[in-house]
């Protein structure tokens, strides 16, 4: 009986190995199509559209004055931004009224969004700020994503277009001390971003948005029924550009990078923030997720490993796994996000791949979640809030 479950274990530990095979050398396909199309792009003219920027707020982040400050030092000829809180009190607001201070030339607004319109409070706060938006081209981006001076004129020129509907942004993460923080930079480098990659490449397209940027136009965000209509959802990103996508329009993946700047997780923050990404992404694409158990490719093969007793062929196996991977890692990481991080933390991958396995695997085990200090239960997305710590 034990050596028949020890076949079973190492038959799927080998199937899953050879799928992550199949997945990391589509990552590459789908990487090397990305640098072609973002080398094309460069060459493009980029019409200017007169955009307001839609920054909610809660709390502070890692350098989030230095991240405020490139969103003011756009080459882009008209623009406003607008930052919103919940709370008069909230540590954000000292910084935006230093940011006014700096740049008395640029159009920046501080709003108090008092009403709670639902359960996520950056959604009901997005609801309230698009109301004093003078633009009718909108851009959604976190407090604590740095972008570069060409930022603006690169993520909208595709709206330019008709049948464009919103443009999101690939990230990378800038690691802070602890360890926690390095592991989610390398997973946000060499295995999330390529994921994305892949599902652009295997969906011919994508139909979600990331939120490190959402770019969209007011009357498509009206068609959807505006933000009211996802003020329950955790996914919000997910959200928006799924239902754009279902207008009939196209979701792009811009070719630029943005930069978020990662804060220093405990191990139990850590592990909160994983288990909140991981539910949140169950829920709105459980088949996709289902599939991602078919990705990790050096825990599979090191189980196959285990169960083969070290046979050779094991070992090729695990060799073939660990080189793609790395290679998946590097091209992705380096040339496709430009993340000066990457090689000093490395050697953090097959310790990544392991906790990610079972982070992925524990997210199907429950449906409670905590976000900034409050609790919730997952229901289809949707959050039902169950106390505040």
């Amino acid at each position: 009986m034990v050596h028949q479950a020890t076949e079973i274990i190492e038959a799927l530990a080998v199937a899953g190995a050879a799928a992550s095979i199949a997945y990391y050398i589509v990552c590459l396909w789908s990487a090397a199509t990305f640098l072609r199309e973002r080398k094309a792009a460069d060459k493009g003219v980029r019409p200017t559209l007169a955009v307001s920027i839609l920054k909610p707020l809660r709390g502070t982040d890692p350098e989030m004055y230095e991240s405020f400050r490139s969103h003011c030092l756009q080459d882009y000829p008209e623009y406003e931004i607008i930052f919103g809180v919940s709370a008069a009190n909230d540590p954000a607001i000292p910084l935006v009224e230093q940011l006014q201070a700096e740049f008395p030339q640029r159009a920046i607004r501080l709003m108090i969004c008092r009403e709670r319109l639902g359960a996520n409070t950056k959604v009901s706060n997005l609801a309230q700020m698009v109301r004093q938006a003078r633009y009718e081209y909108l851009i959604v981006n976190d407090g604590d994503i740095r972008v570069e001076p060409d930022y603006l004129r690169r993520v909208l020129a595709p709206l330019a277009a008709p049948t464009v509907g919103l443009v999101t942004c690939l990230y990378r993460g800038v690691a802070n001390s602890t360890l926690g923080s390095r592991l989610e930079a390398v997973g946000i480098s060499t295995d999330f971003a390529a994921g994305v990659l892949v599902a652009q490449t295997v969906e011919h397209g994508i139909s979600f948005g990331l939120g490190s940027t959402l770019a969209f136009r007011r009357r498509d965000l009206q068609a959807v029924g505006g933000f009211e209509a996802i003020v329950d959802f955790l996914a919000d990103d997910y959200q928006i550009g799924s239902r754009i996508a279902a207008l009939g329009l196209t979701v792009k993946l811009s070719d630029i990078v943005v930069e978020t700047f990662l804060p220093r997780y405990t191990p139990r923050g850590f592990l909160d923030h994983q288990l909140r990404w991981g539910r949140a992404v169950r829920d709105s694409r459980f088949w996709g997720y289902v599939g991602l158990g078919l990705t990790f490719g050096l825990p599979w093969a090191a189980l196959a490993l285990i169960c083969a007793k070290g046979a050779g062929w094991a070992w090729a196996l695990l060799a073939c796994a660990a080189v793609l991977r790395m290679v998946v890692a590097i091209v992705v990481g380096k040339f496709v996000l430009r993340d000066r991080q990457l090689f000093r933390w490395l050697s953090l991958v097959p310790v990544r791949d392991i906790f990610a396995l079972f982070v992925w695997m524990a997210s199907f085990a429950g449906h409670k979640i905590l976000w900034r200090g409050d609790r919730f239960r997952l229901e289809n997305g949707k959050l039902i809030r169950i106390s505040e710590l």
